[in-house]
């Protein structure tokens, strides 16, 4: 997928496809790199950056002071590793536990 202007080389449905992972710099400082150079090039995907920042800032702003219980947090944590490795997933839900 490209915006509809030049081609890039880092194809936009990559970079929206991994935007979260780049707002929270959960991805190699090399593939941020690449993504601030798509940036650059991209004003859709630049919009698309700067509307999901902004949503973000706005969630951490209004919900950031609530505390999260330590044991749900390590449920959920515990659900996020076993996604990641490839593990089968329980069909239950993880806040159903407590």
């Amino acid at each position: 997928m490209s915006c509809g202007e030049e081609p890039h080389e880092t194809d936009c449905s990559e970079v929206l496809d991994h935007l979260y992972e780049f707002l929270d710099r959960e991805m190699p400082d090399s593939d941020c790199t690449k993504f601030e150079v798509h940036f650059e090039e991209c004003s859709p995907c630049l919009e698309k950056y700067g509307l999901e920042q902004a949503v973000k800032k706005l969630v951490k702003r209004c919900c950031g002071q609530d505390d999260v219980p330590t044991d749900l947090r390590a449920k959920v944590m515990g659900r996020i590793d076993m996604i990641r490795s490839g593990q089968a997933v329980p069909e239950h839900d993880v806040a159903a536990e407590g």
